[in-house]
């Protein structure tokens, strides 16, 4: 379909890539121009790794990379007149594929009887309707367009973004607002029920509640947030993918938190955040090495996370960094979610070390690929990434992808546009 005249591409930042495609998108799938437009940041956690779902410590940032969604009401009648399927018609370019998703009827978990959904994808958004229709809502039919900067597998929260922008969308359409916290409840409960990962709620939390202004410090037993203010413009986060695909739902990750969840019983404490280092190092009723090994990490990298919170206000970089290859060491050797091309960039980073502008480094994410973050002086961004992209490429025969990001904001629509009342096909 040909692309049309667009009155809301002239009110969007010009810089801002992805907006533009998703409204261009909309425009050659749907014709005319969507009525909303929804914004969510992915992620980079700073430190504080597999620690959400203990009720512990995290410290991550939106990211300046993000999925948006482009929509439209959709016509009630068929071009015969009959009543149209109330149905959300869903494309996606990063993707390369379509779904459609029955509004008329309550939407099924997965696994269960709605197992054999498809594409896969689409479940996260099916998981995000399902709790707007659980808490009342009812969802006209819409004509939606997604499209995506957050790198698909890469550790940095590709289903989270998803879902929030799914989230923020559908707050618009019905006219509600869930609250912050309620609506990163609402998508992580679809990540559990529809993509079978039982995270915590980091992710959505921090595509949420992202914040120019820094990183945010959750405390994830209590779900509150503060902000770490990062301002220095001589330090940079670096993020390279590693473009080595990682799937939380293959098991690896319930097996993780299953083992948590053992240590805790064993130690007699209802989450690691209660228990001390000192009783998991000695304690004969953890009967299981691994598990031991589960639990030394988490609780150790509560406190790495916290001491890192004390060095970034003092603006204390050199410790900051210590404490992410210290964390990543953790993540690699008890935790056991690193793999040998995230190992090799931070074994990479350490040998360039301080002298050539690299601080610190760890994996980030849930592991088994994904990305690392650093954190690298500003002047030395190019030439590091140069350096280390080139013994990447020799060791492992293809390219890391490499980018940097200052934090960001989170949620949010970025407008109602003029054709708010017209539906599409």
């Amino acid at each position: 379909m040909m692309a049309v005249a667009n009155p809301l591409e002239g009110a969007v930042s010009a810089h801002d890539a992805v907006v533009q495609s998703a409204i261009r998108g909309f425009a050659q799938r749907f014709g005319g121009a969507p009525a909303w437009l929804a914004l969510a940041p992915g992620r980079v956690n700073l430190i504080g790794e597999h620690t959400d779902y203990n009720s512990g410590f995290v410290l991550p940032m939106a990211i300046e990379r993000h999925t948006v969604m482009a929509a439209a009401p959709r016509s009630a009648r068929t071009m015969s007149g009959a009543p149209s399927p109330l149905t959300m018609v869903l494309h996606s370019d990063a993707q390369g594929s379509a779904a459609e998703i029955d509004l008329g009827h309550p939407i099924d978990s997965v696994p269960g009887s709605a197992a054999g959904y498809q594409p896969g994808w689409a479940n996260y958004v099916r998981g995000v309707i399902a709790g707007f229709q659980r808490r009342g809502f009812s969802i006209p039919a819409l004509s939606v367009f997604v499209t995506s900067s957050v790198p698909l597998g890469g550790g940095l929260s590709s289903s989270a973004a998803l879902e929030v922008a799914t989230a923020t969308l559908l707050e618009a359409v019905v006219g509600a607002s869930l609250g912050a916290t309620e609506k990163a409840r609402l998508c992580r409960q679809a990540e559990h029920e529809f993509a079978g990962v039982p995270c915590g709620l980091m992710d959505q939390l921090t595509s949420v509640l992202g914040d120019a202004r820094g990183p945010l410090l959750i405390d994830c037993e209590s779900e509150t947030t503060r902000i770490v203010p990062f301002a220095d413009p001589t330090v940079s986060v670096l993020i390279c993918n590693t473009n080595v695909k990682h799937a939380l739902g293959d098991g690896e990750y319930a097996r993780r938190r299953a083992e948590c969840a053992q240590a805790a019983d064993d130690l007699g404490v209802t989450s690691l955040r209660h228990a001390r280092l000192a009783d998991v190092e000695a304690s004969p009723a953890i009967r299981s090495e691994v598990v031991r090994r589960r639990a030394r990490h988490v609780v150790s990298e509560n406190e790495r996370t916290l001491a890192a919170v004390r060095h970034l206000h003092a603006g204390d970089f050199s410790a900051v960094g210590e404490l992410m290859y210290d964390s990543h060491a953790s993540l690699r050797r008890d935790y056991e979610v690193s793999c040998p091309e995230l190992d090799a960039l931070v074994d990479a980073a350490r040998a360039i070390g301080r002298a050539g502008g690299i601080y610190g480094a760890r994996m980030t994410g849930g592991g088994f690929g994904g990305s690392t973050v650093m954190l690298v002086r500003t002047s030395e961004v190019d030439g590091v990434i140069r350096t280390i992209g080139a013994g990447y490429a020799r060791q492992f025969g293809r390219a890391m992808s490499p980018f940097v990001s200052r934090p960001a904001n989170g949620s949010h629509l970025i407008s109602f546009g003029p054709a708010g009342n017209r539906a599409t096909p």
